[in-house]
């Protein structure tokens, strides 16, 4: 199934009913007066964030929703159905977006929230509601209000712990691949990593999400590359495990590259916590892994507090294919996701 990240949509919600004008006609019953009953409220359009669902396919297929009319009243002061409400089931992480006006509608992350984003039109009065003391016999009604019509824009953003960035071929697969069931695709070329992948990992006794998305290079904010549009997936992560390729040819370019398109995009993804690792230290020898581990660190000095051993912000070495030092990364990922949705959960209760 190919991964869809965003979709634009047209909606259109239901007409409200019309009233009736209509009056009693029984016989021996001379003064009857008005029985028109009013007519129905236009049904409603909902987005509701359904589980299982994992991507938005299905509105690639399907761009056009509108909800029914409101049934119109009848007389015997008989009044209209309501018309049946459209319902868009979507993943979680998906984000409603006005497309005119760019306002965001509804930001849909747990299993059966629900949003009416377009209001079904009122039903019009029957002239029974018409009737006065001075006017018995009214012999009007009104029309049923206008649905909403408005085109959307779904953007998920996918829920995970830990997201994954660094440039292309630094190893985010092979790591991915290596410490959950997930199996992306693996290669010696570039940009083998197309969509966003998601894998549950396990590290002493608890799991975590964690989330690889397409490697960035200099200039993606601009849209060289594939873009920086993925990393609206890691917006909503906890931490970033931000690898650097030892066999590269400088990983303090590396990482600077990586670093600024981060800031570029911004969301606040530049303040997030980082952990920095040093990735195929098996293909390496110790020279090369000393050098380039040293200009890491000088890149990172810039970018934050000093980088020293046994420090908060330590540098760490891995290697996805042979598994040294995967585990220490991992804790490391895992104990700052902790302390971050710790401190979302005391500002949200302040």
């Amino acid at each position: 199934m190919k991964f869809l990240d965003q979709a634009r949509v047209y909606i259109r919600s239901g007409d409200g009913g019309a009233g009736c004008v209509s009056f009693r006609r029984e016989k021996f019953i001379e003064f009857g007066g008005p029985d028109g009953g009013d007519g129905g409220r236009g049904g409603d359009v909902v987005v509701e964030c359904a589980q299982g669902l994992n991507t938005l396919i299905d509105y690639r297929y399907q761009q056009h929703f509108k909800a029914k009319t409101g049934v119109h009243g009848m007389g015997r002061n008989r009044a209209g159905g309501r018309g049946a409400d459209v319902v868009m089931k979507v993943p979680e992480g998906t984000q409603v977006f006005d497309e005119e006006s760019g306002d965001l509608l509804a930001d849909l992350t747990h299993p059966g929230e629900r949003v009416v984003i377009a209001q079904g039109g009122n039903g019009g009065f029957g002239n029974a509601h018409f009737a006065t003391s001075t006017n018995r016999a009214p012999r009007r009604a009104n029309p049923g209000l206008p649905g909403v019509e408005r085109t959307i824009v779904l953007r998920l953003k996918l829920i995970a712990d830990v997201g994954l960035v660094g440039l292309p071929n630094a190893g985010k697969s092979t790591l991915l691949a290596a410490v959950s069931a997930a199996k992306p695709k693996i290669a010696d070329y570039p940009f083998t990593t197309l969509h966003p992948g998601l894998g549950v990992v396990k590290v002493d006794e608890r799991d975590f999400v964690l989330a690889d998305i397409p490697g960035l290079i200099e200039g993606a904010h601009e849209g060289s590359g594939l873009g920086d549009r993925f990393l609206g997936h890691v917006e909503r992560c906890g931490a970033i495990l931000h690898l650097v390729d030892a066999t590269g040819e400088h990983a303090g370019s590396a990482y600077r590259t990586v670093r600024g398109e981060l800031g570029a995009y911004g969301e606040g993804l530049a303040e997030k916590a980082e952990i920095v690792a040093l990735s195929k230290i098996d293909a390496v020898d110790a020279e090369t892994l000393k050098q380039q581990r040293e200009r890491l660190k000088r890149a990172m000095r810039s970018y934050g507090p000093p980088v020293e051993e046994g420090a908060k912000r330590r540098l760490l070495e891995l290697s996805g294919v042979s598994g040294a030092g995967v585990r220490e990364a991992l804790r490391a990922a895992l104990s700052e996701v902790d302390r971050t949705r710790a401190a979302e959960k005391e500002a949200a209760l302040a």
